[in-house]
């Protein structure tokens, strides 16, 4: 693949045009990770259900897993601006709903299931539509830029979100909390109004033909093809289905486990998940402002197998410092492979295909998280939490390592 040649650093936030819609990203973002606090929480106060607990994840993602595909076909057949705005809307009709339920004390176990999916497919919606956006935005040249940051003001909206989310219970309650929470999602809404980029002006092509769920499929076939596109969608997918979401979820036993005699439990936890989070923050800002790690497909080899060993690192230690030390790294390299991966896929992707592309990308990205649940569930049940984060260590190591094969020996073949 060709690497653009280095833009200037952080030049896309010195854009005017750029600019905003970021910051709005990270805002919605934060907006997103506010809803799972206070609903959650409300969630488990009122129905004391561990299934409802699960549906919650899977709810969340399993509309990338069937419907990310569709999803970038629409944001190749429409504009990408109301794509996103229709995300936006329904996110903050979610939170309404909430808040009106909450309000009038009416919430019932179906609403609240009705509510999940709708927030699950309004992120859906969005994904592909942002990215989409951001090459419009950036161009080729300062796309892999434009990926790095959206990716680290998204690692910021999931960093504080939770703080912010905690904030707003202490100060407004739930109720109005959840209320406020509309707030996140309009400036990005707004902006959208007055930017003229669509996600097609740069190259002036949108898709044709009627957009059906069977019909946006196909476009896995033409991925199959491109050996480097492929193998990005398989680091993502063995990423998502042996660590994803599996740190964050399991991290209260870890909190347990590292929490020194005489210490708070909940203090340990909360520094534990701010590790992770803050590796992430900090390694998008470092990848940007040093420009020593470029966008190629062994920046997003080595990123992954440096997630998968530190994620074991962090859960072999019995030491809080090397724990957290181990989670900054973590977050650093998931941020690193995440960016990276996506930064390819856009760039190796046809121009008339890019929409279902990265439709394909969060398909295998943050769909397979579905899985995750499935993993800790069972495997944490048989063998225990840390062995789990082990294995899945193991797995994401061993499974990148047959995939730069598989990438090296395509290459080669193709050069015969």
């Amino acid at each position: 693949m060709t690497v653009p040649a280095p833009a200037p650093k952080f030049a896309v936030l010195r854009s005017w045009k750029t600019a905003p819609y970021l910051v709005g990203a990270g805002l919605a973002m934060m907006g997103d990770n506010i809803e799972h606090v206070i609903t959650y929480l409300v969630l488990w106060n009122t129905f004391h259900s561990p299934i409802l607990v699960g549906f919650q994840l899977v709810s969340h993602w399993l509309p990338y897993l069937l419907l990310s595909v569709y999803a970038g076909a629409l944001a190749q057949r429409f504009d990408c601006r109301r794509i996103i705005q229709i995300a936006q809307i329904l996110f903050m009709f979610v939170s309404l709903c909430w808040g009106i339920l909450f309000l009038t004390g009416t919430l019932q176990l179906w609403e609240a299931c009705v509510l999940l999916v709708l927030h699950g497919l309004a992120g859906c919606l969005w994904g592909p539509a942002e990215q989409m956006m951001l090459y419009d935005f950036a161009g080729r040249e300062q796309l892999p830029s434009a990926v790095r940051i959206n990716a680290t003001f998204r690692s910021l909206g999931i960093l504080f979100g939770p703080v912010v989310g905690s904030a707003l219970l202490l100060t407004l309650g739930t109720t109005w909390g959840i209320f406020a929470n509309i707030v996140f999602y309009l400036p990005l809404t707004l902006f959208l109004a007055r930017t003229k980029f669509t996600g097609h002006s740069r190259e002036g092509l949108y898709g044709t033909g009627r957009v059906s769920l069977w019909q946006s499929f196909r476009v896995l076939g033409t991925v199959r093809r491109d050996h480097v596109i492929m193998g990005m969608l398989i680091l993502a997918a063995l990423a998502s289905v042996s660590i994803g979401a599996v740190l964050q979820t399991a991290m209260p036993v870890f909190g347990n486990e590292l929490t020194p005699t005489g210490a708070d439990a909940e203090l340990v936890y909360g520094a534990l998940l701010f590790a992770l989070g803050i590796g992430g923050v900090v390694g998008g800002f470092f990848l940007e402002a040093s420009g020593w790690i470029p966008p190629t497909v062994r920046t997003a080899v080595i990123s992954s197998l440096t997630f998968g060993l530190f994620a074991m690192l962090f859960a072999f230690t019995g030491s809080l410092v090397v724990a957290l030390i181990a989670l900054v790294l973590t977050g650093f390299s998931q941020i690193t492979a995440t960016s990276t991966g996506q930064a390819i896929v856009q760039l190796e992707a046809p121009p008339a295909e890019r929409g279902r592309v990265l439709g394909a990308y969060s398909m295998f990205g943050p769909g397979m998280q579905t899985f995750s649940g499935v993993t800790i569930g069972a495997l944490g049940t048989l063998l225990g939490i840390p062995a789990t984060v082990v294995i899945g260590g193991a797995v994401l190591v061993a499974g990148t390592l047959l995939t730069a094969l598989y990438i090296r020996g395509s290459a080669r073949r193709a050069e015969v």
